[in-house]
């Protein structure tokens, strides 16, 4: 606990690096005016990178602090990340804390306990604002690790990719969030405690895990989701999409898109004159949510497995099986499509999809309150 008051010493080290590298690049950047350009581009290509690994190590560090916090329950301690005098770092503190409680929540909804919460940080740009306040602009992949009450020794890992505009004021050799945004990936279920969940829970906690037999087109479509979710734990291809498919996230989301790469380069489904993807464009039924789901059970290539409340059909979930999809209604339209690509050591379904970047996470997650409806749709591999 005192570790997490007084921040570690290696943000303090971190900073004194700074103070010493900001500086000397600067000279050397002076001292190199007359040589020719490409020498002038390699040092300060060689500088940009070494400021960027700092400050991925200040953010990596300060991550931490906060997933110690939210594991704790310590608001506190979180509020001490925070410039909280300024309203933007206010309301960046006010949302951890939301989110802090519906992940506490959700937990006992599940019966679950976390076990931990690890960061993994990539800098994308630093720039500096004002004398001590630093802008800067990262994806971070989150890996939450947890256990049932009645199997603690049995861990299940899943991952969420996120990206953040931080601004960051370093100060008496501490370093302080003043103002943060990011795609939350649990902004959809903050009122999570209006669901009753000891039923729920005692139904989960007596569930086994299945065992599941996968056709090789369902194994390429689960390898491909692994790959290229944004989030993948192969190192080759962290935050990274498939090339050969536009991002359709600018464009107001990506999920059906994704939905329909994993079911086409499965091997088991040709596009048509309805669902197609060419030349970085696609069909309603390939880019849009609500144009996805109509089209895969109009098609016939795929079927209704239950829909309605969190609470209505979670015990139907059970029967979802990696390469079906949970379509998730809100305001009377499907606004997210995720891929079941596994199951828990419970047996319940996990999830990898786009926009927020999800891999093998919980299917409700994010989303189980009673504003939201959900669509259990069996995919025919």
């Amino acid at each position: 606990m005192s570790k997490l008051k007084i921040k570690n010493k290696y943000i303090k080290i971190i900073i004194m690096s700074l103070c010493l590298i900001l500086p000397l690049s600067l000279g050397l950047i002076v001292s190199k005016l007359n040589s020719n350009k490409s020498e002038m581009e390699a040092i300060k290509i060689e500088e940009d990178d070494n400021i960027k690994q700092q400050y991925q190590l200040l953010l990596q560090n300060l991550f931490d602090y906060r997933n110690k916090a939210i594991l704790e329950q310590n608001e506190e301690i979180l509020k001490g990340l925070y410039e909280t005098e300024k309203k933007t770092g206010l309301w960046a503190y006010e949302h951890e804390v939301e989110k802090m409680k519906y992940l506490k929540n959700w937990s006992s909804k599940q019966g679950v306990v976390f076990n931990d919460i690890k960061t993994t940080v990539k800098i994308r740009k630093v720039k500096q604002k004002e004398s001590d306040l630093y802008g800067i602009i990262c994806n971070v992949a989150t890996d939450y690790n947890y256990s049932y009450e009645n199997e603690k020794d049995i861990k299940n890992t899943f991952r969420m990719g996120t990206e953040h505009y931080l601004n960051i004021k370093i100060k008496d050799n501490e370093s302080i969030i003043t103002k943060e945004w990011y795609t939350d990936p649990f902004a959809d279920s903050l009122n999570l405690e209006n669901i009753k969940s000891d039923d729920i829970r005692n139904y989960i906690l007596a569930q086994q895990k299945p065992e599941i037999e996968l056709t090789k087109e369902q194994e390429k479509a689960i390898d491909y989701a692994h790959r290229y979710c944004g989030v993948s734990i192969e190192e080759e291809f962290e935050f990274k999409f498939n090339k050969d498919y536009k991002n359709f996230n600018p464009d107001g989301g990506d999920c059906a898109n994704f939905a329909s790469q994993i079911m086409y380069e499965s091997g088991r489904f040709k596009k048509n004159s309805i669902w197609n993807y060419h030349n970085s464009s696609g069909t309603k039924a390939w880019v849009n949510a609500q144009g996805f789901k109509n089209y895969i059970l109009n098609s016939g290539r795929g079927s209704i497995i239950s829909k309605g409340s969190y609470e209505e059909i979670y015990k139907e979930s059970y029967n979802l099986r990696p390469g079906d999809f949970v379509a998730y209604e809100k305001g009377g339209r499907i606004t997210h499509v995720s891929t079941v690509t596994g199951v828990d050591s419970k047996g319940y379904a996990l999830v990898t999809c786009h926009n927020t970047d999800r891999l093998l996470v919980p299917w409700d997650l994010g989303w189980s309150n009673k504003a939201i409806r959900f669509h259990l749709i069996r995919v025919h591999y």
